[in-house]
């Protein structure tokens, strides 16, 4: 009696052929998916450094400077009023900071879309950080409000726009998110302290990119992080270097004078 094969059906080894080659498409497919998410969240991490650079502009424009980085208050107790967040001196949320007026969507604007770390000083939205040495400006710990602040460069004195940081992808050791960007090299505003300093660094978390949005309010990715000028064994660990670094080895990336 001869058996026949039933149309359609397939052997074992046909079968065992199908299941190889929906493996081999899948281990295909599956990295490229996640490198299409993953530049679908640069892009949007671009826009949002984008948009808080024109709320930092029209900020500046209404009262001639750009958003304070950080100042104290100490009126009822210590209150950090910094440019994204005022929260007690134990971390406890107060209110948003000066950019949330001008920024449409600001809690989603202000989190960038691939940082998966810890909170800032329990602040809920995280992952970024703002040109503190030359832009910001910052007032010197615990000192009350306006007192013995340090301004950042004059909103007309801006000169080279087009080449200096805003705003962009914070990064220090244990994959947490600073939030006031430093130049590697200008020590005389936060007191000589070099590890201050190199809290300050950009997070190259982005394929191992950082984005960036400059003054003249173009936004993009910087591929190569350097370890500033200033670099010791000791600080490059604390930085996490290279996973984090900085836009110049100088401060020609800061200054915008």
């Amino acid at each position: 009696m001869i058996r026949r094969r039933t149309p359609g059906a397939f052997s074992t080894v046909e079968l065992l052929v199908v299941v190889a080659i929906a493996v081999l498409l899948l281990s295909i497919l599956l990295p490229a998916l996640a490198s299409v998410r993953a530049s679908g969240r640069s892009a949007l991490c671009i826009s949002n450094l984008r948009q808080m650079s024109i709320a930092a502009h029209q900020y500046a424009l209404e009262y001639g400077f750009f958003p304070p980085a950080i100042r104290w208050d100490l009126d009822d107790g210590i209150v950090n009023m910094a440019w994204d967040w005022y929260t007690t001196g134990d971390g406890r949320l107060i209110s948003p900071g000066p950019l949330w007026s001008f920024t449409d969507d600001p809690g989603r604007v202000q989190q960038c879309p691939s940082y998966q770390g810890p909170t800032n000083f329990g602040d809920p939205h995280t992952g970024y950080n703002y040109n503190t040495t030359y832009v910001g400006g910052e007032g010197r710990f615990m000192s009350r409000g306006w007192d013995d602040f340090r301004p950042g460069v004059r909103y007309g004195a801006c000169r080279r726009t087009g080449r200096v940081a805003i705003f962009g992808d914070g990064g220090v050791v244990g994959g947490v998110a600073n939030k006031f960007m430093r130049a590697p090299m200008n020590t005389e505003t936060v007191d000589s302290n070099l590890q201050i300093v190199y809290g300050g660094g950009q997070a190259f978390r982005h394929g191992h990119a950082t984005n960036v949005a400059y003054l003249d309010l173009h936004s993009g990715s910087v591929s190569a992080p350097l370890p500033g000028g200033r670099a010791t064994d000791a600080l490059l660990e604390m930085l996490d270097y290279p996973r984090n670094g900085f836009l110049s080895n100088d401060d020609s990336a800061y200054d915008p004078r």
